[in-house]
């Protein structure tokens, strides 16, 4: 079961039995669902959870005739797509109309009147999620949309959802292949959303994801650093290498000065070794600094230093 599915599952495990909170949540699913008029009113859904959700508020609330019906999407992926239907149109018309809908109505727009508090619009705001909405899976992306058929629904819903005075929520819209899209991006505004509608545990799985990606991330740098300090070491100490063996060639060790032979023969024994450990194994010790600085001096006696070399 994908995140956002599980996301839904929670959503329809929430329970109250205030009559106005159902009947908050039923309305948002029905106005944003396939089909809503006073003639037919059609849910379809890839969640089986919201689906028998609809079903049991319908029963409760009105107690209308249904017909459901289950058709598998596509042969690949054995996906479902669960559709619920009212049979009576005399049912369409008297939910259609309780909601404050009257018919032949041109523009579907959401009647404030039936979500006027904040618990009924964050009940209603539920509705719509089990109805169009859907969230990326945490570990691949921070992704979360209401995909809506009408222009006017979406820009209703947007401003339900910035009045949310315990959220500081900004919804972006985008129009995609016919749909008006309302979406948002980053993990604490998605957190923040699932917990408004009544989902806290997948937003705590969210957060316990991100720290996840945090700390793997912090690992990775710091691998990732510690793998490119290696590598200069080891073209350092390959260059130094170099030049101890062209000054083994011609004038022979022995003619360096005591520092710097010093050091010459400490990295033919530990090639492997950082300028600082060099530097700790001399004696007496000195810093990364003075090792580097010796250093330099075994390049210009080999005729490697970097004024040979770009000149």
């Amino acid at each position: 079961m994908s995140f956002s599915s599980n996301v839904k599952k929670e959503l329809c495990g929430v329970q109250t039995f205030d009559k106005e909170l159902l009947r908050a949540e039923l309305y948002g699913i029905l106005l944003f669902g396939k089909v809503f008029s006073a003639d037919a009113i059609v849910f379809t859904t890839e969640s089986s959870y919201a689906l028998k959700r609809a079903s049991m508020l319908l029963e409760n609330l009105y107690m209308p005739i249904i017909e459901k019906h289950t058709a598998l999407r596509t042969k690949a992926d054995h996906s479902h797509l669960y559709r619920l239907s009212l049979i009576d149109t005399g049912d369409c018309k008297r939910i259609y109309e309780d909601f404050g809908h009257v018919p032949g109505q041109v523009t579907l727009r959401v009647n404030r009147a039936v979500i006027w508090g904040e618990e009924l619009a964050a009940a209603f705001v539920r509705g719509v999620y089990l109805s169009c909405g859907s969230v990326s899976d945490p570990m691949k992306s921070y992704h979360a949309e209401f995909c809506v058929s009408r222009k006017n629904l979406s820009r209703d819903l947007c401003k339900i959802l910035t009045e949310v005075t315990e959220c500081a929520f900004t919804p972006k819209t985008v129009e995609r292949s016919g749909n008006y899209i309302v979406y948002f991006k980053g993990s604490e505004q998605i957190c923040d959303l699932l917990t408004y509608m009544g989902a806290p545990v997948s937003a705590m799985e969210i957060m316990g994801t991100k720290a996840i990606k945090q700390v793997r991330n912090n690992v990775n740098r710091r691998i990732n650093s510690e793998v490119a300090n290696i590598g200069k070491v080891a073209a350092a100490s390959a260059r130094q290498l170099e030049a101890i063996d062209i000054i083994q060639k011609t004038k022979g060790l022995e003619s360096l000065p005591q520092d710097v032979k010093e050091i010459a023969y400490l990295r033919l024994e530990n090639p492997e070794m950082s300028l600082r450990d060099l530097g700790q194994h001399l004696s007496p010790p000195i810093s990364r600094s003075g090792a580097n600085h010796r250093m330099q001096r075994l390049l210009e006696y080999a005729g490697l230093s970097e004024e040979h070399k770009n000149g």
